[in-house]
């Protein structure tokens, strides 16, 4: 049977007539019925999970090699020339700033080439996006180039020579009696770079895990708590740690790399303290270099629109100044520091340190986390922008190989890259066939022309790194315009960017997260709570703080809470419902009894007239309304705190004779206050779907009961 599916209608004889006299209607609906149990439904689940079929075989094994799906569909004459053309160009912009982020990350220039290698090739298996382009990111490189740094140090790969002569003769003399100095001794026959790769592969390898663990367990939720603001914050904060790690370059000081809280301010108090030392010859060619990097740069952008495709500036810079170096001695003359022997070929594969990965596991997860959700974010925008579709865990998947694989080979941790999608974008990329492209571009390099590069200043890779940081830093130009459309964003990405310049990246963007929520929590622990007025000739109500020639209905007052009603700001409705309304129910019901008190006492002394008609006068003085309706159709969710705060308010005012109504709740909000017994037996219809009805139902109500009450 039914319950509530038709019109249930309120009426009441009045006194003295036998006319009925209906005056609201309260429609209620009837809820869907369950049609299975919680223990049927994970029954079918697991059937349909862990069932197979050929057709579902061939499904799956579709879903994670994308690349069979669309392959097969290339359009050759239509899309070959432009994704050969966008290849080439990403190829060629990609090879000097593969060797500068080498510096960021602690690595040599080779484990920079073989990186990008390698990640355009996974990607163009397993990823779903047509447009972004996968290798090094600046951020994920200075995050990496810390710990490498970090663990490095602990080998004993910075102890001055004298130092390693000691451990060397302690070591011959100790034999095998000295466990610690061995163990270092034996991380010392493989040399620093050696080490330093290691270090970063093993890193790769678990930030790999992690982010295929995040799509196999479908996680992509974690990225909806890192907001665009709060991206755009940690990124520009991160530029200046890599533009002040960079700086030493520029001046030519060979100073340890500061790292942990505070090596922004470490670093540039170290450069000052050795500024003396600055070598003139590396600090003449920087100039040079940005002189005519940052003009070329910008002459790019300006005239996008009109270049088929931008200019290589960088790759001109790279062959010049590799030249000059080169026939200028540079080296020789002037001690400046140069990228050094760059070897042609591969490596043979080599898996990571297991050893090193309780060293490395915790740093793996903010680097996961953030190269996930630049990638997800970046080939969801590129997807949108062109009209097809992707999918986050299979992008989740993508990434994750892209770091688990290349791990073997002597690479380090990569994501998306903003600069190079968009440059991939814009000269005619139309799928990853692209990526493939650019693979050939820098296997070229890698077979042939790397050791060209022995003689390029590491002064130059510094500035090729500065120059792309122009974008994260313009930042601050749009702070006017964010501030103007959300305070709240600015803020969020003021604090993130202070503190992943300030303390660390890793701190930085936990403090990020952490106040980003605080703030959402914030503003549903104070937030708006107007009173409503009708508008004219409708059966609209909107806030009467917001719009002039809004009309109230006499001895009605309709209030709305434009949040969740939970444990966190239940008083805060208490006290914005009083503060509205203009009526404590609690003081009232305090006055009452104070007064009815006070008129027994008089009573009982025997003092009459005038001081008990005062208090007559007082205890049953008018409040001004009989009704409150509760707009609650921004009321999201209630939890049992909220429940039992609705149930104190309607239980209060209705001890003052003042009824309170609830209108246009959701069926989560209606489904919570069923559950939690709202509702007293008959009182059902005191729910409505509509303020517009809660109002008519309250003055009806009144309106008749006053009728009644003059008879």
């Amino acid at each position: 049977m039914a319950e509530f599916n038709n019109v249930h209608s309120v009426t009441e004889m009045a006194e003295g007539d036998n006319a009925k006299r209906s005056f609201h209607h309260g429609m209620f609906l009837e809820p869907q019925e369950k049609k299975r149990s919680m223990k049927a439904l994970v029954i079918k689940q697991a059937k349909k999970t862990c069932s197979c079929s050929p057709a579902k075989a061939k499904d799956y094994v579709f879903s994670f090699f994308p690349v069979l799906q669309w392959l097969p569909k290339y359009k050759l004459r239509e899309y070959l020339l432009g994704d050969i053309m966008s290849g080439v160009i990403v190829g060629v912009l990609l090879v000097p700033q593969s060797i500068a982020y080498s510096l960021l990350a602690g690595q040599e220039p080779i484990y920079g080439l073989y990186t990008s290698f390698f990640a355009s090739i996974i990607y163009f298996i397993f990823g779903t996006s047509r447009h972004i382009s996968v290798g090094i990111f600046g951020v994920i490189c200075l995050m990496v180039g810390q710990v490498v740094d970090r663990e490095t140090q602990r080998a004993g790969y910075d102890l001055e020579p004298a130092a390693l002569g000691v451990l060397v003769s302690t070591a011959d003399y100790g034999n095998t009696t000295v466990s610690p100095v061995n163990q270092t001794l034996q991380r010392l026959l493989c040399d620093k770079s050696c080490y330093a790769i290691t270090v970063g592969a093993t890193m790769t390898f678990i930030a790999g895990v992690y982010q295929v663990a995040m799509g196999f367990f479908q996680v992509g939720f974690v990225s909806v708590y890192l907001s665009d603001s709060l991206l755009s914050g940690f990124v520009t904060g991160a530029s200046f740690t890599i533009l002040t790690s960079q700086a030493k370059y520029l001046l030519g000081l060979n100073i340890p790399r500061s790292s942990g809280i505070g090596s922004l301010i470490a670093t540039w108090i170290n450069i000052f303290r050795n500024i003396h030392k600055t070598n003139i010859c590396d600090l003449i060619t920087s100039l040079l270099c940005f002189l005519v990097l940052i003009p070329s740069k910008e002459l790019n952008e300006h005239f996008k629109s009109r270049l088929k495709a931008p200019i290589p500036v960088e790759l001109f810079v790279v062959v010049g100044a590799t030249l000059a170096s080169h026939f200028g001695k540079l080296r020789e003359t002037y001690g400046s520091s140069v990228a050094g022997h760059i070897p042609t070929g591969f490596l043979p594969p080599r898996p990571p340190d297991w050893n090193l990965i309780p060293n490395v596991a915790l740093d793996a997860i903010p680097i996961a986390i953030i190269g996930f959700a630049i990638t997800v974010s970046l080939s969801e925008m590129f997807a949108k922008k062109h009209g097809y579709s992707v999918k986050a865990n299979q992008e989740m998947y993508a990434i994750g190989f892209c770091n688990i694989i290349p791990s073997f080979f002597h690479c380090f941790t990569t994501s998306a890259a903003l600069a190079k999608t968009l440059v991939k974008e814009s000269t005619g990329c139309r799928t990853q066939v692209s990526g493939m492209v650019t693979s050939l571009v820098i296997l070229l390099v890698l077979l042939v022309i790397a050791p060209l590069f022995y003689s390029l200043q590491k002064c130059v890779l510094a500035v090729i790194t500065i120059v792309n940081l122009r974008g994260a830093l313009r930042k601050f130009k749009d702070l006017p315009k964010m501030w103007h459309l959300s305070r709240v964003d600015t803020v969020i990405w003021l604090v993130t960017m202070a503190a992943s310049a300030l303390i660390s990246t890793e701190i930085g963007l936990l403090v990020g997260v952490c106040f980003s929520m605080l703030c959402v929590i914030f503003r549903t622990q104070r937030p708006e709570a107007p009173l409503l007025g009708w508008v004219a000739e409708s059966e609209t109500y909107e806030s009467l703080s917001a719009y002039k020639n809004l009309q109230t209905k006499p001895g009605i007052m309709v209030f709305r809470f434009e949040a969740p009603l939970y444990y966190i700001n239940k008083e805060c409705f208490k006290s914005t419902l009083y503060k509205q309304t203009g009526v404590n129910p609690v003081w009232v019901k305090a006055a009452k009894k104070k007064a009815v008190k006070r008129r027994l006492r008089e009573k009982e002394v025997g003092s009459g007239g005038n001081q008990t008609s005062i208090s007559m006068d007082f205890v049953s003085e008018p409040l001004g309304f009989h009704t409150i309706v509760i707009d609650c159709c921004a009321v999201q969710f209630l939890d049992t705190a909220g429940i039992r705060t609705l149930k104190e308010v309607c239980k209060d005012y209705g001890e003052i004779d003042v009824q309170v109504l609830l209108a246009q709740c959701n069926p989560s909000v209606r489904s919570s206050l069923i559950r939690g017994e709202f509702f007293k037996e008959g009182e059902d219809h005191l729910l409505f779907h509509s303020v517009h009805q809660a109002v008519d139902y309250a003055l009806g109500a009144q309106g008749h009961g006053g009728t009644s009450a003059a008879k």
